[in-house]
C-alpha cells in the first residue's frame, strides 16, 4: 500500500507541511495503487492552504512529469468516479462523502487543464488515461475507458442528483471539470477535421439517449432556477476564510484552482456569483449542443487507362457524426403538454422534459447575456414545439422588448448579438399569426426609446421603428450586407399584416427609402465616373468600376425590396394603414426620379396608383382655410374604407425564410467557448488557445477577474441564407 502521512481526525487543524506533503506525494514519482489508503488521506484533506503561484505550477509540472509511470491523474479521476456514484446511491450519505467528490473534482479540474493546455501531442497522449493490467480492480469494468467510466459518473450525478444546499457546490464544481474535460476543443482550429481528437467530448457524445435526455433537462432546469447557492458557510466549515486554496489561482492552466465554495460564501455580493450554476450550467450545455465530431470515411473510384486496365483512387469524404445533446435539445418537450395527445405520434426514445412557460420567462429576463440570446435562437431553430410555444404566448413583449431594446443599444453590443437577434426575429416573422399578434400589443410607453416619446405604440410599429434603425446604423457604421438583409427580411415578412402602422413608424419607412435612394443615386453616378476614367487608362479603372458595380447592385436589391415591403401593405393592408398613406404622399416626389426604373417601376405603378386615387380626393375636397395634417389625415382616413385596389397589381408576396449555413460549427463552437471562458471564469493560457482570436495583453479576461469581453476576439458574423 506505501506508507503516508496520517491526518488528524481534526481536519480544520491540518498542519501546512502534512497537506503540502500530501499534494506532494500525489504529484511525484511513487504510484500508489487505487486500493491505497493514500487516495482517502488525498481527497478528505482541507484544501484550505495557501500555495503562491509558482509552486502551483511545480505541482502540475510534476504530475505531467511523474504521470506516465504513476498513472496518479487516471487513478484520480477512478476515484472522483466512486464519490460520486456513492453520493447518487444515498443521498443521505455523510457530508465526507459529498467533501471527498467536491476535492476530488477540485483536483481533477486544475491538473486536467494544465496538461491538456500544456500537451504537445494532439491525441493528448499526456494524460496516460489507463491503468496497467495488474491494476486494475476486480469491480472495474475491464470494457470500458477511464474517460468513459468518470464520463458516466458525472453526467449521472448532474442529470439525477436535484440542485439543494446540500449538492450545490459539488453541481458547480463538476460543471467546472466537465468545461476542463472538454477544453480540448480549444487547442482547435475553428473547422472540425477528422484528426481532431477530443477524449472526454467523445466519450459525452457515446452516452446513453436516456441519460443524454436527463442532463439537458437537468441543464436546463438549473438555468431556469437562476438559484443563489443555500449554502450558507456552515456546512462546510473547511473553505470559510478570506485564503486562496492550496492551488491558488493564476494566470494559466493552475488559475482553476479557486474553491467554488470560497467564492460563493466570500464573494456572495458579487453578481457574477449570484447564478453561478445557472451560468455554468447555460454555457455546458451550449458546448454540448453545438460539437461536432467529424468522421473520414475512405472509398475507392475506378480509373481506367482506355486499355482496360484501372487504377484504383482511394479518396476520403468527411462527415459529421449525430450530436445527441443537439437532437436531445431539438427534441425537448414541454412539461405541460405532450405532442401525442393531439397528433398521436409520440417521439420514440426517450425526451428531455422542461417547462416550457418558465423557460420562456427566464430568457426574457436574460437576454442582456450573450449566452441567452445563443440559446434561444438554438431553440427557436431547432426546437419546433418551443417555436410553437413561442408563437402562440400572448405576451411576445417578454421576449421582444428586450430583444428590441438591445437592438437600440447596437453601438454598444457585440455584432454577434446584433446578428443573432436579427436572425430570431427573423425566424419568428416567418409565422402570419406572429405577424398579426405585435400590431395588437399596445406598450404605453417606451421610456428607453430616447429620440422621441413614444406613447400608446404598438410593439409592431416599435419593431419597424428598430429594424430600420438598425439599417440606418449598419449603413453609416457597419455597412454590412448581411446585417441590411436580415433586417429588410424581417420587414418584408411582416409587411402584408401590418396594422395601424404609427405616424413615426411609417415616416420611418418612407425615409429608408430615401435613404438608400440616394446612396444609389451617388452609386450610380460614380459608377458613370468609373466608366470615364476606365475609358482613358483601362487597367486602373476595371477594378474600381466592377466594386462600384457590385455595391450598386447590392443596392439596387435593397430598394427594391424596401419598395417590396411598402407595396406590400399599400397591396394588402391599406384600409389599416392610414398613416403609410399619409407618409408616402407627404414625400411622394421621391419616388419620381425612379419611376422609370426596370427594377422599380412595376412596384412604383402600384404605388403612383394609390398616390392618384388619395390625391384625387384630397383636390375634391371643398375646405376652409389651409390643411394641416389631421385635416389631410382626416381625409385619407374616411377615404381608405372605400379603397377596393382598383388597378393595383398583386404580386407573389415576397418572403423570407432562414436556413443555417452549411457548417454551422465553423461560427458556433469557436463563438460558445469565447462566451464560456470569459463568463464561466474558466482559465485556460490565452497563448495556447487555437480556436478562436485572442488579444494575448487583456489576459485578465480569461482568469474569471469581472465579467470581461474579448471584443478583440470577436468572429466574423455567420453568413445567412434568404430564399424568397
Amino acid at each position: 500500500m506505501g506508507s503516508v502521512p496520517s491526518t488528524p481526525r481534526n481536519a480544520s487543524v491540518v498542519p501546512q507541511d502534512t497537506v503540502e506533503y500530501v499534494i506532494a506525494t500525489f504529484v511525484g514519482e511513487k504510484s500508489f495503487p487505487l486500493t491505497s489508503e493514500f487516495w482517502h488521506k488525498l481527497l478528505e484533506l482541507p484544501l484550505q492552504f495557501h500555495w503562491p503561484p509558482d509552486r502551483v505550477r511545480q505541482a502540475c509540472d510534476s504530475l505531467a512529469q511523474n504521470n506516465y509511470y504513476t498513472r496518479h491523474l487516471a487513478k484520480l479521476l477512478i476515484h472522483l468516479s466512486y464519490c460520486l456514484q456513492d453520493c447518487i446511491s444515498c443521498p443521505g450519505a455523510p457530508s465526507i462523502t459529498f467533501t471527498k467528490a467536491l476535492n476530488a473534482a477540485y483536483l481533477s479540474s486544475v491538473f486536467l487543464t494544465h496538461t491538456i493546455e500544456n500537451s504537445k501531442t494532439g491525441n493528448f497522449e499526456e494524460l496516460h488515461l489507463s491503468l496497467v493490467d495488474h491494476e486494475v480492480p476486480s469491480g472495474l469494468p475491464k470494457d470500458q475507458s477511464v474517460e468513459n467510466i468518470i464520463i458516466c459518473s458525472v453526467l449521472s450525478f448532474i442529470g439525477t442528483v436535484e440542485a439543494s444546499p446540500r449538492t450545490y457546490q459539488l453541481h458547480c464544481e463538476l460543471l467546472n471539470f466537465m468545461m476542463a474535460a472538454m477544453s480540448t476543443q480549444l487547442l482547435s482550429g475553428p473547422s472540425s477535421g477528422p484528426k481532431d481528437f477530443h477524449p472526454f467530448l467523445d466519450a459525452i457524445m457515446s452516452q446513453e439517449a436516456s441519460l443524454v435526455a436527463s442532463v439537458v433537462s437537468k441543464l436546463l432546469v438549473n438555468y431556469i432556477s437562476q438559484s443563489l447557492s443555500g449554502f450558507s458557510g456552515a456546512s462546510y466549515s473547511t473553505f470559510e476564510g478570506s485564503q486562496s486554496g492550496v492551488l491558488q489561482k493564476v494566470g494559466s492552466a493552475a488559475a482553476n484552482f479557486v474553491l467554488f465554495p470560497l467564492n460563493l460564501t466570500v464573494g456572495s455580493n458579487n453578481e457574477a456569483s449570484k447564478s453561478l450554476l445557472a451560468q455554468s450550467s447555460l454555457h455546458i450545455l451550449l458546448i454540448l449542443v453545438h460539437f461536432r465530431s467529424a468522421v473520414a470515411d475512405d472509398f475507392i473510384i475506378g480509373k481506367n487507362d482506355g486499355n482496360g486496365a484501372s487504377d484504383a483512387l482511394h479518396k476520403e469524404k468527411t462527415y459529421f457524426c449525430e450530436n445527441p445533446f443537439c437532437k436531445a435539445l431539438e427534441n425537448a418537450r414541454d412539461v405541460e403538454f405532450d405532442r401525442l395527445d393531439v397528433e398521436g405520434n409520440a417521439h420514440s426514445g426517450p425526451l428531455a422534459r422542461v417547462p416550457f412557460a418558465s423557460l420562456y420567462d427566464t430568457l426574457g429576463m436574460c437576454l442582456a447575456d450573450e449566452a441567452a440570446i445563443l440559446l434561444l435562437y438554438s431553440l427557436v431553430h431547432g426546437n419546433a414545439d418551443f417555436l410553437e410555444y413561442v408563437l402562440v404566448r400572448t405576451d411576445l413583449d417578454t421576449l421582444l422588448m428586450p430583444i428590441l431594446e438591445i437592438l437600440y443599444n447596437a453601438p454598444q453590443r457585440t455584432s454577434n448579438q446584433i446578428y443573432m437577434l436579427l436572425i430570431i426575429l427573423l425566424i419568428l416573422s416567418q409565422d402570419s399569426t406572429f405577424n398579426a399578434s405585435v400590431h395588437k400589443l399596445m406598450l404605453p410607453n417606451v421610456p428607453w426609446y430616447k429620440e422621441r416619446r413614444l406613447n400608446y405604440t404598438s410593439i409592431g410599429s416599435l419593431m419597424v421603428i428598430i429594424l430600420i434603425r438598425t439599417v440606418k446604423y449598419n449603413l453609416c457604421r457597419l455597412q454590412d450586407v448581411y446585417l441590411h438583409t436580415n433586417c429588410l427580411a424581417a420587414l418584408t415578412n411582416m409587411a402584408p399584416h401590418v396594422h395601424r402602422l404609427d405616424a413615426y413608424a411609417s415616416q420611418r419607412l418612407v425615409s429608408l427609402f430615401h435613404m438608400l435612394s440616394r446612396k444609389y443615386t451617388k452609386l450610380a453616378e460614380l459608377q458613370n465616373d468609373k466608366m470615364q476614367i476606365n475609358k482613358v487608362n483601362s487597367t486602373e479603372g476595371d477594378n474600381m468600376l466592377e466594386d462600384v458595380s457590385m455595391e450598386l447592385h447590392i443596392y439596387t436589391d435593397f430598394l427594391r425590396i424596401v419598395l417590396e415591403i411598402i407595396n406590400a401593405i399599400l397591396t394588402y393592408a391599406l384600409p389599416r394603414n392610414p398613416e403609410v398613406v399619409y407618409a408616402v404622399m407627404h414625400r411622394q416626389e421621391i419616388f419620381e426620379p425612379f419611376r422609370n426604373h426596370p427594377r422599380f417601376n412595376e412596384l412604383l405603378e402600384n404605388i403612383f396608383t394609390v398616390l392618384d386615387f388619395f390625391n384625387t380626393r384630397l383636390d375634391a375636397q371643398e375646405l376652409d382655410g389651409e390643411w394641416s395634417v389631421e385635416k389631410v389625415l382626416q381625409v385619407i382616413t374616411n377615404n381608405c374604407k372605400s379603397w377596393h385596389g382598383e388597378g393595383m397589381k398583386r404580386f407573389t408576396q415576397l418572403r423570407f425564410t432562414y436556413e443555417q449555413e452549411s457548417h454551422p460549427e465553423e461560427f458556433f463552437i469557436p463563438y460558445v467557448w469565447q462566451l464560456a471562458v470569459a463568463k464561466c471564469g474558466f482559465a485556460f493560457s490565452p497563448s495556447k488557445i487555437n480556436l478562436f482570436l485572442v488579444d494575448l495583453s487583456r489576459e485578465t479576461a480569461y482568469r474569471g477577474e469581472g465579467d470581461h469581453k474579448n471584443h478583440d476576439g470577436e468572429l466574423s458574423a455567420q453568413e445567412v441564407e434568404l430564399d424568397p
